[in-house]
């Protein structure tokens, strides 16, 4: 039995991978703004400038195309993460560069939230998403697990403590995205605080 290799699979020259990166920056501003559901392929080639055959060359329907916009979009974030805590070797401050990162990410990509706001809602896109808060929810815990290790946090669940910091990093995001309000560095150093502060408890570390 032969089997049909997907679009994702092929190699893309510079030419191609610029194609299908201007597809998925056009698409990403059209479902933010119009909706998933109601914009077209037929919208997405012609904003483009190119045909149907060349979206199919890429990607196999609109779904595949959205999800490779959410996975782009979470390998972009935690490059972003990677970047800031380089260098970094205490936990805490690997926790705070963390947190600052992700809040000034979701600032620069409002119309990516919102995407994921919408795939959360979408069954076929759901497991996706689980996946991502999976592995986001674990990057924090292991700073996190650290902290314990070394003795400067009291014992806990890691892996809860990294979900309530994830909740208010992620609810910030939703209500920026929603609002179109900007998330200033007031609220950034309140949102870096709080966690750290909900973090570090009662330890004599005072979070910077």
């Amino acid at each position: 039995m032969s089997v049909t290799s997907s679009p994702n699979d092929r190699t893309l020259t510079t030419r191609g991978k610029d194609r299908r990166d201007a597809l998925m920056a056009f698409a990403t501003t059209q479902f933010a703004e119009k909706g998933f559901h109601p914009t077209a392929v037929s919208e997405i080639v012609d904003g483009v400038g190119v045909g149907k055959g060349v979206f199919y060359w890429y990607f196999s329907s609109k779904d595949e195309l959205l999800l490779n916009i959410l996975r782009d979009a979470l390998r972009d974030l935690r490059r972003n993460q990677n970047r800031a805590i380089r260098g970094a070797d205490d936990p805490i401050q690997c926790l705070e560069l963390g947190i600052r990162s992700t809040l000034t990410w979701s600032i620069e990509h409002p119309e990516v939230i919102r995407l994921v706001m919408f795939a959360w809602t979408e069954e076929q896109f759901a497991k996706d998403m689980r996946r991502g808060r999976r592995i986001v929810i674990s990057d924090t815990a292991r700073h996190i697990s650290r902290a314990m290790d070394a003795g400067l946090i009291e014992q806990g669940d890691a892996r809860v403590m990294a979900t309530a910091v994830r909740g208010v990093s992620d609810e910030l995001a939703r209500q920026f995205a929603i609002s179109g309000d900007l998330l200033d560095d007031s609220v950034i150093e309140t949102a870096v605080r709080f966690c750290l502060r909900g973090v570090v408890g009662d330890s004599t570390r005072t979070p910077t």
